[in-house]
């Protein structure tokens, strides 16, 4: 087993022994903003070090893979080595076997010449031992005699000539069968190290494949970890959102609330703060009360049996369902304003202390306008912030940037009734009770304006 491997194996054993086990944390729900907002903190804290884990166990997962496809590369190459050496080998024996026959065929060569040599020899003494009377008896002339002598001697030299040029034939035959021998020796141990280092390469790369695979399945379990911190937390903001609804972000200073309506009215094109604050104090007593209905575990609620279903024409139920979506709220349990006479529904629907419909907000593009100004996404109808400066750019859609008193009347008779034109539909939703009142509170922070008490 190779050091980087007994290491990465220890650090992934410790790694599941050691770290916190995340998943662990309590459910207990916070019961105040104070309480909520240390838990998301802790459990912010705990995701930035989950992250680190799984950014380091990303990074031993690669370095695994690498080592794997190293290891791969490493086992075709030695694959194609041991392809090529055995097909030198199967070449090499033919070639030794060729050279074999030519030493068996040169061997039957010399054999049959030396026997030719001894033929000749043989008759060459015989002919040595004749008498002067044999050779005159057996040849018509002595020169006879000696010219067969001759021809003896010559045939006897040439055949050793041949004897010895095939012995240094055979030699050579049998020199090169002893270097093909030893090359076939050589590339056989070769191979037989190749084979075994292709084993070895094996072994190492099916030990790194268990530790990748249980590398991914740690992973894998830190991602799943780090999902369900990340929904807690979101959980934990919803919570924070949910008991920050009541209006408890709206300033109740009056010098902050006009501090406030001044930067809507100016971000909106110059509307009066004012008119912007007469009209949140009717609307919802300036985030005091942003609805009654379809608020359970609200602290103030005094229909939480009516469901946002039952207080709303069911045209907005999509685009509340989407607001709340966004940012995290339950939508059963988000208020919104209602109207309630001896036990009849009537009206309700709005959200937050501006008391914008949801398909105004969302549809309208509120929403987005005022993203795009404040920068911050998404934009939030409960927020004090937002809920303003909403308010604000309405009425300078409908011209109060103006700050004609006319066209102010407008105005709002528009936020109430989306038109600026007291229509009978108008009048019958109190429209007219409705616009004397907002410019009898916006003439009285006027005057507080005038007098120098803002």
């Amino acid at each position: 087993m190779s050091k980087f491997f007994k290491i990465t194996l220890l650090l992934v054993l410790l790694s599941v022994l050691v770290l916190p086990n995340f998943s662990a944390i309590s459910q207990e729900d916070c019961q105040t903003i104070q309480e909520c907002k240390a838990l998301w903190k802790e459990l912010q804290g705990k995701i930035k070090k989950l992250e680190g884990v799984i950014g380091k166990t990303e990074q031993e997962k690669k370095t695994l893979q690498n080592q794997i496809s190293v290891l791969r590369t490493k086992i075709q190459q030695l694959e194609l080595r041991i392809q090529q050496g055995n097909i030198m080998i199967k070449d090499l024996s033919f070639q030794i076997a060729d050279t074999e026959t030519s030493i068996e065929k040169t061997s039957l060569k010399i054999e049959d010449l030396k026997e030719k040599l001894v033929g000749i020899l043989r008759t060459v003494y015989e002919e040595d031992q004749k008498s002067l009377i044999e050779i005159l008896l057996s040849e018509k002339t002595l020169s006879g005699f000696f010219d067969n002598l001759m021809t003896l001697e010559i045939l006897n030299q040439k055949n050793q000539e041949l004897l010895e040029e095939i012995k240094g034939l055979k030699s050579s035959l049998e020199r090169q069968k002893e270097k093909l021998d030893a090359e076939k020796e050589n590339l056989a141990q070769t191979v037989k190290v190749q084979n075994i280092q292709k084993q070895e390469s094996e072994a190492t790369r099916k030990k790194l494949e268990e530790l990748r695979k249980m590398t991914e399945a740690q992973y894998q379990q830190y991602l799943k970890e780090k999902q369900e911190l990340e929904k807690r937390v979101g959980e934990i903001m919803a919570r924070i959102a949910q008991l920050s609804l009541p209006g408890l972000a709206v300033p109740t200073d009056p010098k902050e609330l006009y501090e406030l309506a001044k930067w809507a009215g100016n971000a909106a094109g110059g509307v009066r703060p004012a008119l912007i604050l007469g009209l949140l104090e009717v609307e919802s007593a300036l985030g005091v009360n942003v609805g009654q209905c379809n608020c359970a575990g609200q602290p103030v609620c005094r229909h939480p049996e009516l469901s946002y279903k039952q207080v709303m024409n069911s045209r907005q139920w999509d685009a509340f369902e989407r607001i709340t979506k966004e940012l995290g709220l339950n939508p059963n349990t988000t208020p919104v304003s209602c109207y309630v006479d001896g036990g009849k529904v009537q009206m309700g629907g709005a959200m937050g202390p501006a008391q914008f419909m949801p398909t105004t907000w969302l549809n309208s593009g509120y929403k987005q306008r005022v993203e795009n100004i404040t920068g911050v996404r998404p934009a939030n109808p409960w927020r004090a912030r937002d809920a303003f400066l909403a308010a604000a750019l309405y009425l300078a859609d409908w011209n109060a940037s103006t700050q004609n008193q006319q066209s102010e009347i407008g105005a709002v008779t528009a936020f109430l009734c989306g038109t600026s034109t007291m229509t009978t539909r108008c009048q019958e939703a109190n429209g007219e009770w409705y616009r004397n009142l907002v410019m009898q509170k916006a003439n009285q922070w006027q005057k507080w304006v005038n007098e120098g008490a803002l």
